[in-house]
């Protein structure tokens, strides 16, 4: 494969606060470089799919010379005939270069187009999954960072995929990954099937292409990328270190947000790779099976060392013969964390099931293990159960009473959350409980026992037993969790909002953050309290103008919010990227007629034609808002897409753990909301 130096540019900074909402809340801009689409023969209809995720319009181009600085903000589609004329000669610091392939046409794709382009996006034509191409452009382009959210955790666990062939996984993957943060793809252990029967010694580029494009489709969660060499506990060869690189590139090529480079390969290899990475971070792996390593030496401060010259996470695995070089462990790693305050973070544990202390002591991407799996990674691997079943008994993870505190006593969703805890291994009690009158919510909080709650009724936030808020329910003014930290007298309750969460995550689920910059939004609601959230989480993305009807905003949340007066002041608005309906469900059908002047206006919207409808209404109602949003054209998203978001972002306030999306969606099938 063709090495190539990819100009990596930086994400910008956060943009500065403005009215109230806080900087670290605010989408960032990524890579500001012109955006071009090498498409397949007769695929054209891929590069406005992607114009319509980043919100932009879009050409066709005949070559990379004919794009120009006058090009920024539109989309370009070349076709790959003509791509390859000048692609290796383009101006790297004006556009960025994206070869999106349909496997359909065949793997794998044009090599040289491979190897020149930044980025390369594989994609089935039938089905097709919307939702992958806008995780793909957002990582790449660096609008979002899984890792900046992970690495804040005080635990993360990644599952590894230990199967030939990742469509084995595919329908028992919402419950391998209930607690992971990441999921792993052992290439090395992938077993591509020749047509004689027997397997490729090594799964081709296409083939792992194709798994990984497969794995991205089913989940949410970031991708590790792993080439485990023989010597290290896995089958790839280790006589070709270019072929390691060859591959490694690739995944980054893919967008795999995490890719792990072993410390044998050479020092130019695992340079390059760090220097290319672009938006992925790079695992830095080290594994001792030889039993003679000794943390407690110069070899492991070594190790550390080269290891963290080109890697974003240090990952060191040994074999240790006794129990007590667990705690050798522990002290090696309280040296590193003291020495290295800046990073990066260490994931250390020891194997075999010596080592498995090591495994539920560790917090840096601890690798898990499922009893659904077909082997296990490493001997030693515990499930996220076992570990938090042994946190718990040495008392690191006590037993707590959690609450779901409001005027209802949903027994679905106290099932969910039961059946949450009980495959994730936590020894807390989940109740689902009246608020029945003024204070019973500090009653409850000041329980000896109490683990935090959430609030099906948000509280204000002005609570005077609730001393600490996140900047999230200070701005919006309502706390619908209450989140517990520490333990004791050093006991403390935060109260925040994850409601603004799950309603950004459904607004990002199609489309980029970028496609809401500086663009039109309507809000309906009773009151400005019910749209609070709403207003915060598109304030998040960068929103322009915001338009309301049913209420006037006030407070930090009310800049550049204007309310509709008339149906005069409707047809002054531009063309509005999003429509969302807060309004109870006997009244969710007044966002009908505008959802109707807005796709019959005459005027398009001048940034491609992706619009957003989000119905927020929960209960029976007269007619269907959502069905005539889809009939006009709009992407349509009901209460179940932003609650279920809402209760990802809820368990991992509560609980520390991560349960997929895919999975509470899985649920919500059953009666859930």
């Amino acid at each position: 494969m063709a090495t190539k130096q990819q100009q990596f540019v930086p994400t910008p900074s956060s943009p500065a606060n403005t009215s109230g909402i806080i900087n670290r809340s605010k989408a960032a801009a990524g890579d500001t470089r012109i955006v071009v689409i090498i498409f397949g023969q007769g695929q054209e209809r891929i590069v406005t799919t992607f114009a319509d995720v980043l919100g932009k319009p879009y050409r066709f181009a005949s070559s990379f010379s004919s794009v120009g600085s006058e090009d920024h903000g539109t989309v370009i589609g070349i076709a790959a005939g003509d791509a390859k004329g000048d692609i290796v000669s383009r101006d790297r610091a004006l556009m960025i270069a994206i070869n999106a392939h349909c496997v359909g046409l065949g793997m794998p794709p044009d090599l040289d187009l491979s190897a020149a382009s930044d980025y390369e996006f594989l994609y089935t034509e039938a089905p097709f999954f919307r939702r992958d191409l806008s995780r793909f452009i957002s990582f790449t382009l660096g609008q979002i960072s899984p890792h900046e959210a992970l690495i804040k955790k005080a635990r993360t666990y990644f599952i590894s995929t230990t199967f030939p062939d990742v469509r084995t996984a595919l329908s028992n993957l919402d419950i391998l990954s209930v607690g992971s943060d990441a999921v792993e793809i052992r290439v090395d252990l992938l077993k591509e099937p020749l047509t004689d029967g027997t397997f490729n010694s090594v799964p081709s580029l296409s083939y792992v292409g194709e798994q990984v494009m497969l794995l991205r489709q089913r989940t949410e969660l970031p991708i590790i990328f792993t080439t485990r060499c023989t010597r290290e506990n896995g089958r790839f060869p280790m006589d070709d270190p270019d072929l390691y690189y060859e591959y490694l590139y690739r995944a980054i090529q893919w967008g795999c947000e995490y890719v792990d480079v072993e410390i044998w390969l050479r020092e130019d290899i695992r340079r390059r790779l760090f220097e290319q990475r672009g938006n992925s971070r790079i695992i830095s792996a080290f594994h001792d099976f030889s039993g003679t390593f000794k943390w407690p030496s110069p070899q492991a401060q070594a190790i550390f060392a080269d290891s963290r010259r080109y890697g974003d996470i240090v990952k060191m695995i040994t074999i240790i013969n006794s129990v007590s070089e667990n705690y050798e462990l522990e002290y090696f790693r309280s040296q590193i964390k003291a020495n290295n305050p800046d990073g990066p973070p260490l994931s250390a544990v020891n194997m075999d099931q010596l080592g498995q202390l090591s495994r539920a002591l560790n917090t840096v991407f601890s690798p898990i293990t499922h009893p659904l799996l077909p082997i296990v990674a490493a001997p030693g691997q515990l499930s996220a159960a076992e570990i938090n079943g042994a946190l718990s008994t040495m008392g690191q993870l006590p037993k707590k009473n959690i609450y779901g505190i409001g005027s209802f006593r949903s027994t679905p969703q106290v099932a969910f959350f039961e059946k949450c805890f009980n495959e994730l291994g936590l020894p807390h009690n989940f109740m689902s409980v009246d608020r029945a009158v003024k204070g019973s919510v500090e009653t409850f909080c000041l329980q000896h026992e109490f683990g935090g709650a959430y609030l099906s009724s948000p509280l204000s936030a002005d609570q005077p037993y609730i001393p600490e808020l996140s900047d999230a329910a200070k701005t919006i003014g309502s706390i619908d969790t209450i989140v517990v930290r520490g333990e004791g007298a050093n006991t403390t309750f935060i109260g925040d909002n994850a409601t603004w969460k799950g309603i950004r995550s459904t607004l990002t689920r199609d489309f980029a953050p970028s496609a809401y910059k500086d663009r039109a939004a309507i809000i309906l609601s009773s009151s400005g309290d019910d749209a609070a959230s709403i207003i915060f989480a598109l304030r998040s993305l960068n929103i322009g103008k915001i338009y309301t009807v049913g209420f006037k905003a006030h407070g930090p949340l009310a800049f550049d919010v204007e309310p509709f007066t008339s149906i005069e002041s409707v047809q002054r608005v531009e063309h509005p990227f999003a429509i969302i309906s807060a309004l109870p469900p006997l009244k969710s059908h007044l966002a009908q007629p505008l959802l109707r002047h807005f796709s019959h206006t005459g005027r398009p919207s001048p940034c491609g034609q992706g619009k957003v409808f989000m119905d927020l209404a929960n209960g029976p109602r007269s007619t269907d808002p959502l069905a005539v949003a889809e009939q006009c054209g709009w992407t349509s998203y009901g209460v179940a897409d932003a609650t279920a978001f809402t209760t990802v972002e809820t368990l991992r306030l509560l609980v520390g753990q991560n349960v997929p999306y895919s999975f509470v969606r899985l649920a919500s099938g059953r009666g859930l909301y």
